[in-house]
Protein backbone atom coordinates (compact mmCIF):
# COMPACT_ATOMS: atom_id res chain seq x y z
CA UNK A 1 0.00 0.00 0.00
CA UNK A 2 1.40 3.35 -1.06
CA UNK A 3 2.04 5.67 1.90
CA UNK A 4 2.98 8.77 -0.12
CA UNK A 5 1.10 12.01 -0.57
CA UNK A 6 1.79 15.18 -2.54
CA UNK A 7 3.43 18.22 -0.95
CA UNK A 8 3.88 21.56 -2.66
CA UNK A 9 5.56 24.66 -1.23
CA UNK A 10 4.71 27.81 -3.14
CA UNK A 11 6.00 31.38 -2.83
CA UNK A 12 4.31 34.34 -4.53
CA UNK A 13 6.67 34.18 -7.50
CA UNK A 14 7.41 30.46 -7.94
CA UNK A 15 6.94 26.88 -6.90
CA UNK A 16 9.67 26.25 -4.31
CA UNK A 17 9.19 22.48 -3.98
CA UNK A 18 6.82 19.81 -5.28
CA UNK A 19 7.18 16.10 -4.65
CA UNK A 20 5.67 12.89 -3.38
CA UNK A 21 6.52 12.49 0.30
CA UNK A 22 5.97 10.12 3.21
CA UNK A 23 5.97 12.68 6.04
CA UNK A 24 6.10 16.44 6.56
CA UNK A 25 6.74 18.27 9.82
CA UNK A 26 5.61 21.89 10.01
CA UNK A 27 6.05 24.63 12.62
CA UNK A 28 2.47 25.71 13.31
CA UNK A 29 1.17 28.02 16.02
CA UNK A 30 -0.24 24.92 17.72
CA UNK A 31 3.29 23.44 17.87
CA UNK A 32 5.31 21.09 15.69
CA UNK A 33 2.84 19.14 13.58
CA UNK A 34 3.55 15.90 11.70
CA UNK A 35 1.53 15.15 8.59
CA UNK A 36 1.23 11.63 7.19
CA UNK A 37 -0.94 10.16 4.46
CA UNK A 38 -4.67 10.30 5.31
CA UNK A 39 -4.21 13.00 7.99
CA UNK A 40 -7.45 14.76 8.85
CA UNK A 41 -8.08 17.81 6.66
CA UNK A 42 -6.65 20.99 8.16
CA UNK A 43 -5.91 24.64 7.60
CA UNK A 44 -3.38 26.33 9.85
CA UNK A 45 -0.78 29.08 10.00
CA UNK A 46 2.99 28.69 10.11
CA UNK A 47 5.17 30.34 12.72
CA UNK A 48 8.91 30.80 12.20
CA UNK A 49 10.62 27.42 12.13
CA UNK A 50 11.73 24.49 10.01
CA UNK A 51 9.63 22.52 7.54
CA UNK A 52 10.98 18.97 7.15
CA UNK A 53 9.91 16.97 4.10
CA UNK A 54 10.81 13.26 4.23
CA UNK A 55 10.75 11.11 1.12
CA UNK A 56 12.32 7.94 -0.27
CA UNK A 57 15.67 9.64 -0.95
CA UNK A 58 16.06 11.35 2.44
CA UNK A 59 14.77 14.68 3.65
CA UNK A 60 14.74 18.34 2.66
CA UNK A 61 14.61 21.15 5.22
CA UNK A 62 13.23 24.63 4.69
CA UNK A 63 13.40 27.69 6.94
CA UNK A 64 10.16 29.65 7.00
CA UNK A 65 9.02 32.74 8.84
CA UNK A 66 5.31 32.58 8.08
CA UNK A 67 2.68 31.13 5.83
CA UNK A 68 -0.47 29.06 5.58
CA UNK A 69 -0.96 25.32 5.29
CA UNK A 70 -3.83 23.33 3.84
CA UNK A 71 -4.09 19.55 3.82
CA UNK A 72 -7.00 17.89 2.05
CA UNK A 73 -7.37 14.60 0.13
CA UNK A 74 -3.68 13.76 0.59
CA UNK A 75 -2.49 17.03 -0.91
CA UNK A 76 -0.44 19.34 1.31
CA UNK A 77 -0.16 22.92 0.13
CA UNK A 78 2.20 25.30 1.94
CA UNK A 79 2.08 28.96 0.95
CA UNK A 80 5.01 31.02 2.24
CA UNK A 81 6.98 33.97 0.92
CA UNK A 82 9.96 33.01 3.06
CA UNK A 83 10.46 29.24 2.58
CA UNK A 84 14.15 28.68 1.78
CA UNK A 85 16.14 25.47 1.76
CA UNK A 86 19.03 25.24 4.18
CA UNK A 87 21.35 25.18 1.14
CA UNK A 88 20.16 28.70 0.27
CA UNK A 89 20.87 30.06 3.76
CA UNK A 90 24.48 31.06 4.10
CA UNK A 91 26.10 31.46 7.53
CA UNK A 92 26.72 35.21 7.09
CA UNK A 93 23.12 35.71 5.92
CA UNK A 94 21.82 33.88 8.99
CA UNK A 95 23.96 36.03 11.29
CA UNK A 96 22.68 39.22 9.62
CA UNK A 97 19.07 38.07 9.87
CA UNK A 98 19.56 37.24 13.57
CA UNK A 99 21.13 40.67 14.21
CA UNK A 100 18.35 42.53 12.39
CA UNK A 101 15.66 40.46 14.10
CA UNK A 102 17.21 41.07 17.53
CA UNK A 103 17.15 44.82 16.85
CA UNK A 104 13.41 44.59 16.08
CA UNK A 105 12.85 42.51 19.22
CA UNK A 106 14.64 45.10 21.38
CA UNK A 107 12.25 47.89 20.34
CA UNK A 108 9.70 49.05 22.89
CA UNK A 109 6.76 49.45 20.53
CA UNK A 110 6.16 45.81 19.56
CA UNK A 111 3.26 43.72 20.82
CA UNK A 112 3.37 40.27 22.41
CA UNK A 113 2.54 38.46 19.15
CA UNK A 114 5.44 40.16 17.38
CA UNK A 115 7.77 39.30 20.29
CA UNK A 116 6.63 35.66 20.09
CA UNK A 117 7.27 35.45 16.34
CA UNK A 118 10.61 37.25 16.45
CA UNK A 119 11.80 35.05 19.33
CA UNK A 120 10.93 31.87 17.41
CA UNK A 121 12.68 33.25 14.34
CA UNK A 122 15.88 33.93 16.30
CA UNK A 123 15.81 30.55 18.08
CA UNK A 124 15.30 28.68 14.81
CA UNK A 125 18.09 30.54 13.01
CA UNK A 126 20.49 29.89 15.91
CA UNK A 127 19.70 26.16 15.68
CA UNK A 128 20.33 26.19 11.92
CA UNK A 129 23.55 28.17 12.32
Amino acid sequence: MKENFLVEIISPDSSVFKSETTEVTIPSFEGQMGILKDHVPLITFLRPGVIIVKHDKGEVKFFTEEGTVEFVQNNLLILSSTARTFDNLKKENIENIIKNTQELLDKDNINDKEKYLLSYKIDTLKEIN
